[in-house]
């Protein structure tokens, strides 16, 4: 199948808890190395924050991004809370009122909330943010549509991606953060952002892939 029923997304959306709680050491670990080290913790207490809250609730894929990025900007600490939050909330807002999810769709979605982020934060490619992970799997779906692949090898392709971006951020020196002060020091660690998104993504992949081959 080529499409998913939005009513059948929260499925997605616990993939996407479940990814972040799993690395929460792993991601405490990487932010420690030029960070304060709490991103770990931030990101799997608004996770799982949203988790608990709708664990008996019905979501659409759209309202679980929308009440999961409401949780993220309001809940929980660190300057990340925000910037995830409005990443999927303006996904949420770009999918509002859709029955079935399309490769396009999820492309705009992921568009609209990179736009999102952008108008936020000055940060671009190669400054070694989330920003080096996001924009490239968003080019990526793009590239993908205008290939015709299916919404199954996108999703592929947009992993791939996702895992290069985040590792390109390995040789970069960071310029936003705390670990903006470190200068050259910064250079030889993954940004912890960009790593954490690559596991949203990831996973958020993952679920879909898992619901395409259900209907399919």
């Amino acid at each position: 199948m080529n499409t998913f029923k939005n009513t059948d997304g929260k499925a997605v959306l616990s993939r996407m808890v479940k990814g972040i709680q799993d690395n929460k050491g792993y991601l405490g670990e990487v932010d420690g190395l030029i960070g304060d080290g709490d991103h770990g913790m931030n990101m799997n207490k608004g996770f799982s924050l949203f988790g608990t809250r709708f664990a008996e609730e019905h979501l659409s894929f759209t309202d679980g991004l929308y009440e999961l990025g409401n949780i993220l900007f309001s809940e929980i600490g660190g300057s990340m809370g925000p910037i995830y939050g409005t990443v999927f909330m303006d996904a949420a807002d770009a999918g509002e009122g859709l029955d079935e999810i399309t490769l396009s769709d999820l492309a705009v979605m992921l568009r609209a909330g990179l736009k999102g982020l952008m108008e936020i934060v000055d940060a671009k490619v190669g400054d070694k943010t989330l920003v080096d992970t996001l924009s490239p799997s968003v080019d990526s779906l793009t590239a993908s549509i205008d290939q015709g692949d299916t919404f199954a090898a996108a999703l592929e392709k947009m992993k791939e991606a996702a895992r290069a971006g985040r590792d390109s951020t390995k040789a970069m020196v960071a310029k936003f953060g705390r670990s903006s002060r470190l200068g050259e020091r910064s250079r030889g660690v993954l940004d912890a952002g960009a790593t954490s998104c690559c596991i949203i993504l990831e996973s958020m992949a993952d679920g879909i892939l898992e619901l395409l081959s259900q209907e399919g």
